[in-house]
């Protein structure tokens, strides 16, 4: 307990230096942050080595074994991310907008930092390098807590950040990890009100939904992807199949990989079969619908295919595999598929891929997800793609931030106030 609460105290106070830094300061130590991951690369991987053995042993899945991965082009790619945070407009400070009233008062919205943030994560240790850059660039403290699984890694990174931070003159409570795995120390972050301003979870449905329950801190929900694509029956099915290859396969692992397909039935007899030889190259395995099923079973040459098809059941539909596995189901219309991701999305990311503009609007008009696609790779919600240089998180809520976090969505307001003497009546 008095661990916890020394690093909360050492984030709070570091919050109150950060929240007035000037940008050029804060853009030094990001710089300097991003040379020193890239200097001490040998480390970091070393590092990674030691977790990346235990978690072999622990029998982790591939796809979490290649969030935990660390590599030369890993961290080149975490220190271009701190470079392009650098490059941002700095949030902090700016007015939004002002008015004035009746009485001559002028009343205006000021973007500040949130304060102190704990980000609580699973083993993706790219996650430590993008909060602390955010966090900083905003204007915030930070309390990492990162899964057993990258120990190691993690405290090998934050030391990094750590000591080029320092090196720029910023107080060292700026970026704090919690380097003890035992999981009452989340316990304790969650109730942890006098030091902690926003908690964000960040990893599987588990997780995210202890951290909801019972956090007494205010939380940012963060995104299990469910998520679909719809092929309607104007799809070109050459897009279709390269984007849900991509969006299954690149990183199957990630929250914005795809976990269901949903096929017009007009098109089913003609792409099915197109797209199970295309992901059983990828060695996918589908779990079909009984429409699916039967078109298959009258359409498939390669019988070998055959191993990687399943019947699928209702708790697949829910179901984020993170894992080369995709639900697929015919579906009768674009209400039938809309009804289908209302029901079991999880407002994440979903896409549509058609030719026909009638319905691409109706599907970004009426699906209610963070982020929505026409003709798109789900892959694309992402910090960095959508040029906010990193991310610390999916946004599944609608209060306050959605969909991919950058620096503005670790602010908040507050009204600013001229006056000359006047008082209220």
């Amino acid at each position: 307990m008095d661990y916890i609460v020394s690093k909360g105290k050492n984030a709070k106070k570091a919050s109150k230096i950060l929240s007035i830094l000037d940008s050029n300061t804060k853009n030094k130590a990001l710089i300097r942050m991003a040379e020193n991951l890239v200097n001490n690369s040998q480390a970091i991987i070393e590092a990674n080595k030691i977790d990346m053995e235990k978690g072999k042993e622990k029998g982790l899945s591939q796809a979490l074994l290649d969030r935990l991965l660390i590599t030369e082009k890993r961290i080149s790619d975490m220190a271009e991310g701190l470079r392009e945070v650098a490059d941002l407009p700095d949030p902090v400070g700016e007015v939004i907008k002002m008015w004035k009233r009746p009485n001559g008062i002028r009343v205006g919205q000021k973007r500040v930092p949130l304060g102190v943030l704990g980000i609580i994560y699973e083993a993706r240790p790219n996650v430590t390098v993008d909060a602390a850059g955010l966090c900083l660039k905003s204007g915030n403290a930070v309390i990492l807590r990162g899964g057993s699984e990258a120990i190691n890694t993690n405290k090998c990174i934050a030391q990094i950040l750590k000591d080029s931070c320092v090196q720029c003159g910023l107080p060292e409570g700026a970026i704090e990890l919690i380097e003890v795995t035992d999981r009452e120390a989340v316990n304790i972050m969650l109730k942890l009100n006098e030091y902690i301003d926003v908690l964000i979870p960040r990893g599987g449905s588990g997780l995210i939904k202890t951290v909801v329950a019972n956090a007494t801190v205010p939380v940012i929900e963060t995104g299990v992807g469910n998520c679909h694509v719809f092929v309607d029956e104007s799809a070109d099915m050459a897009m279709a199949k390269d984007i849900i290859v991509n969006a299954k396969t690149q990183r199957p692992g990630v929250c914005n990989a795809i976990e269901t397909i949903l096929v017009h039935q007009n098109i089913a007899e003609r792409f099915l079969p197109y797209i199970a030889n295309e992901l059983y190259k990828h060695k996918v395995e589908l779990r079909v619908c009984q429409d699916s099923k039967k078109i298959l079973l009258n359409t498939i040459e390669d019988k070998e295919i055959f191993n990687y098809i399943k019947d699928v059941t209702i708790e697949d539909w829910s179901e984020e595999y993170l894992n080369f596995i995709l639900a697929v189901k015919v579906v009768q219309s674009i209400e039938d598929a809309i009804d289908h991701i209302d029901l079991y999305g999880t407002k994440h990311s979903e896409a549509i891929i058609t030719r026909d503009y009638f319905n691409s609007e109706k599907f970004l008009n009426e699906i209610d997800a963070a982020a929505v696609y026409v003709n798109a790779s789900t892959r694309f919600t992402d910090g960095s793609q959508y040029g906010f240089g990193a991310e610390i998180g999916i946004s599944t809520q609608k209060l306050h931030a959605r969909g991919p976090m950058g620096v503005e969505q670790l602010t908040t307001i507050k009204y600013i106030v001229y006056g000359d003497g006047q008082v209220r009546i």
